[in-house]
């Protein structure tokens, strides 16, 4: 598994809301995680810590771990940043940062800048224009998906064994745990279905995966842990949620600091 075939492991498991009502007592938990994937739908902001830690037998250990800034109003915004990004012992260099503004995503990745020769700290590309051709820049949008909250919860939904494992607090937040397993077929029907193939691919070498979730009494997710294996190939995944519906703040580079995705690279 790759490092960005990790990043789209995590992608699959969260949905948000606002204005949430605090959660009954009574409720099921599979009737929770329900709620929560449903309140997480309605989130137009939030902000994002996680942490993945990998295994494979032929690519050797990984790790990627990071925060985002993620925004759904006024115009669809991210801002990422990977101060860790190694896979089977080759790292890359002072790491990832993202930020994505509407179709446009800029990367600053210096091992990145150098391989496509470019001239200026951050690459410009425009999803429209690129559609979905070019591999090295594509490798980084996939960690963007990572962190995503809505696919996240939704995958959880999946469930058929999920119970109450007790309370915890969770960032100084009173929260409720649920833990239980979901199959990966199954899960990944909970998608949209232009995100099923790119979860399926990343969730390919695992079997049925092992999840934990802490819901606070606004029906949000304030954590999320997912384990899951299969013959050597092991995926170890933290996320941390917050600040859900703050003003948040993701401004593009400075124009003098942005090139052009330069010519023939999008193949």
């Amino acid at each position: 598994m790759t490092a960005a075939g990790a990043a789209l492991v995590v992608a699959a498991v969260a949905g948000c809301g606002s204005n949430a009502q605090p959660i009954q007592v009574n409720l099921a938990a599979s009737e929770v995680l329900a709620q929560a994937a449903q309140k997480t739908s309605d989130v137009t902001s939030y902000t994002v810590d996680a942490v993945v830690n990998l295994s494979h037998g032929q690519e050797g250990d990984g790790k990627v771990q990071g925060r985002m800034l993620y925004q759904s109003k006024p115009e669809l915004a991210a801002d990422l940043t990977l101060d860790t990004v190694d896979m089977g012992g080759r790292s890359v260099p002072g790491g990832v940062r993202a930020v994505l503004q509407g179709d446009t995503v800029y990367v600053k990745v210096e091992a990145l800048k150098e391989l496509l020769g470019a001239t200026k700290p951050w690459i410009k590309v425009s999803l429209s224009e690129m559609g979905g051709d070019s591999t090295q820049v594509n490798q980084y949008l996939t960690q963007i998906q990572q962190f995503d909250l809505g696919n996240m919860t939704k995958l959880v939904t999946a469930s058929q064994d999920v119970k109450s494992v007790g309370t915890e607090s969770v960032n100084n937040e009173d929260t409720t745990h649920y833990s239980g397993t979901f199959p990966v077929d199954a899960a990944v029907q909970q998608l949209p279905a232009d995100k099923q193939e790119q979860a399926r691919e990343g969730l390919a070498e695992l079997k049925d995966v092992k999840f934990d979730i802490w819901v606070a009494a606004d029906g949000l997710p304030r954590k999320l842990a997912l384990n899951g294996s299969k013959e050597g190939a092991t995926l170890d995944a933290t996320l941390f949620f917050k600040d859900f519906n703050k003003a948040v703040n993701i401004q593009t580079p400075p124009a003098d600091q942005v090139g052009e995705l330069p010519k023939g690279t999008n193949n």
